[in-house]
């Protein structure tokens, strides 16, 4: 995940001052409400697997113009 990489180098670049490193918190926070949304739709439309495989998840992330 692009977000959980960009947060931790972020921390590590920063000495691991959180308050340096907000904004890459917040996306990060954004991105995992945006695919948990997906799965517990996917879960009462009854689709497996939860989540969506790769080629799924980019072909949803095209179709919405900034999920995150």
């Amino acid at each position: 995940m692009l977000e959980t990489d960009a947060s931790r180098k972020c921390m590590d670049d920063n000495n691991y001052k959180k308050d340096m490193c907000t904004n890459y918190f917040i996306k990060y926070r954004n991105c995992r409400r945006f695919w948990q949304n997906i799965m517990v739709q996917r879960r009462r439309d009854g689709v497996k697997p939860d989540m969506p495989t790769a080629e799924e998840r980019e072909k949803i992330l095209k179709s919405v113009e900034m999920p995150y």
